[in-house]
């Protein structure tokens, strides 16, 4: 599957988006290295603190149906129509780093321009599982 093709999956999975306060729609699509594709959107609450974001959402599905093994994730928002990039918030760049630095993220919008880095170059001085495990030796 192209970055487009992803790209395209996340921009529909937006359209589930839940986002009665902020009014900004968030899809997320995940590929695991086997070929399969969870998607995700925003679900917000009341209570900010209890909201979702589209890309642990995906996550969350993928980990839950036992694929840990994640290729890649496509982002697309609101802004995804104005040819706007949107990257994943810091609680998700963590969330990403859990289960590989090499996890390509892929953002921008199908029909212009897209975009595409790593986990690892979003968070260049990560904290990942690796240096808990060095720590608590």
């Amino acid at each position: 599957m192209n970055n487009k093709e992803l790209l395209k999956i996340a921009e529909e999975a937006r359209k589930h988006s839940y986002s009665p306060y902020s009014k900004f729609r968030v899809g997320a699509a995940l590929l695991t290295k086997d070929g399969k594709v969870f998607t995700g959107c925003n679900v917000e609450c009341a209570s900010f603190g209890a909201t979702n974001c589209a890309e642990r959402t995906a996550i969350f599905k993928a980990i839950s149906e036992g694929y840990r093994d994640i290729e890649a994730i496509a982002v697309a928002s609101d802004n995804s129509e104005k040819n706007e990039s949107t990257y994943p918030c810091a609680i998700c760049r963590q969330v990403i780093i859990e289960f590989g630095l090499d996890i390509r993220i892929i953002t921008g919008y199908s029909e212009g321009t897209i975009e595409e880095t790593t986990i690892k170059e979003l968070v260049p001085h990560y904290f990942s599982g690796i240096d808990f495990v060095n720590n608590h030796k």
